[in-house]
């Protein structure tokens, strides 16, 4: 059974296995979290549950037609919101879920913001090599060509330029769960999840 929720990523740090061999883990305060609606074939296209992570909210943060939509699924204060695609027929709007959700599971997927690097060049963007740094050369860290001027007469799209880097949807696939701590709302996993410290992280899981 699929199962999602949203948290926010605190940091890293070491954990030892059953082998005594250190593990390096993302923590992760997952939820709590309210389903706000549920969607169906009939009223929206297409199977989804909309879950909201419990927050507290400042005087202004949200508008009239939000509070109204919380108020429908009796909640009071919601930071962020979304959308879980599938069918979830345990859950029902109003229902909370919490990180004892993932009690079964052992691979969850986690889908964040990775970290923004500004306008990057193309040796820290794409890892080209460069030119050589001596014997008068003036060619160092410049893209080089780009594309044929006769024929296509244009630069192709997608070519390998400088240009935004980072803060972009990444999602990590296939990631071990090593703990869940049901009694701090903590879920410990295995290696790196994108964002930075504080960021918001949605995690998928099957139990």
């Amino acid at each position: 059974m699929k199962i999602g929720i949203l948290g926010r990523k605190l940091g890293m740090t070491q954990v030892f296995d059953e082998s005594r061999a250190v593990v390096p883990v993302t923590v992760i305060a997952a939820g709590p979290c309210v389903v706000l609606q549920k969607k169906s074939p009939e009223t929206d296209g297409y199977h989804a549950v909309q879950i909201g992570l419990v927050e507290k909210v400042g005087r202004n943060g949200l508008t009239k037609p939000q509070i109204g939509h919380l108020k429908k699924a009796g909640a009071s204060s919601v930071k962020a919101i979304r959308e879980l695609r599938g069918e979830f027929p345990e859950l029902n709007v109003g229902s909370t879920i919490a990180a004892d959700a993932f009690g079964g599971s052992e691979i969850v997927d986690v889908i964040g913001t990775s970290k923004g690097k500004g306008f990057q060049g193309v040796v820290v963007r794409h890892h080209f090599k460069g030119g050589r740094a001596t014997h008068g050369s003036m060619f160092h860290r410049a893209p080089g060509s780009i594309g044929a001027s006769s024929d296509p007469s244009r630069v192709l799209k997608g070519t390998r330029m400088a240009g935004q880097m980072g803060h972009g949807r990444t999602t990590v696939k296939n990631l071990k769960l090593v703990k869940v701590d049901a009694e701090n709302g903590m879920l410990l996993v295995r290696g790196a999840v994108p964002g930075p410290r504080g960021s918001l992280v949605l995690v998928h899981g099957i139990r």
